[in-house]
């Protein structure tokens, strides 16, 4: 990326971190995502060849180190990386308050979102065994995906994994995107119809307590109930 040539911090930070996709490359690394394809799998729509430019040039900037892994290679953020968490935290916090609105549906990716959720688990809330869930989606394209959790991974399937499932949950994408995004809690969503959870009752209580929900959610609920927003993290 070529710089502004201009001799200003906000223009050489955003000769940095300022194109297409970069925010988010920094949104999937602060949440976790370390493998190129864990971290393109949390940005549909971006090409495999662009995001490997884009990781390039965050590796030269010096905002992430590529290192040698036991199955190929991750991306680590370094020191400089690290510092930006609370850059993309403040962001997504000033588009809540300033630009807020309900989900659409050509923004609600059902493999995403459970993508999404797979990184936002509780480790000490999870059950000691294996446990699988069912996500049935419905709405203009039904869809069918598997959420296996264990203590030490959490995988999304969109084949069958081979484990039976513990849970079903049916539920339309946008509406369990209003429950991860802190619009609507989940005991809302559930009295209310908009999802449906079926399996042993004590998974099915403790379900919603598995899961940490968006990093942004705080700001929402804040937003939603007229107060000054709360700063959050992942």
């Amino acid at each position: 990326m070529k710089d502004y040539a201009q001799y200003c911090p906000v223009a050489l930070a955003s000769s940095v971190i300022g194109e297409r996709w970069t925010p988010l490359i920094i949104r999937e690394l602060v949440l976790g995502a370390r493998r190129f394809n864990e971290i393109d799998r949390g940005l549909p729509g971006i090409s495999r060849s662009l995001l490997k430019q884009r990781l390039d040039h965050l590796e030269r900037s010096g905002v992430v180190d590529r290192v040698v892994a036991p199955h190929g290679h991750e991306y680590h953020l370094t020191a400089a990386g690290r510092d930006l968490e609370g850059v993309v935290m403040a962001l997504g916090e000033w588009a809540v308050h300033w630009m807020f609105s309900e989900p659409e549906p050509r923004q609600v990716d059902p493999v995403t979102l459970t993508w999404w959720m797979s990184r936002r688990v509780v480790a000490e809330a999870l059950p000691a065994q294996r446990t699988v869930v069912q996500f049935d989606y419905t709405g203009a394209a039904p869809m069918r995906i598997w959420l296996v959790i264990e203590r030490r991974e959490t995988s999304v399937c969109t084949d069958p994994p081979g484990f039976e499932a513990d849970l079903v949950l049916s539920t339309d994408p946008v509406a369990l995107m209003r429950v991860f995004s802190g619009i609507l809690s989940y005991a809302e969503a559930r009295s209310s119809g908009a999802i449906d959870l079926v399996g042993p009752p004590r998974l099915v209580r403790d379900l919603p307590h598995w899961f940490a929900w968006s990093p942004f959610a705080p700001a929402v609920r804040d937003v939603l109930e007229g107060r000054a927003p709360t700063p959050s993290g992942p």
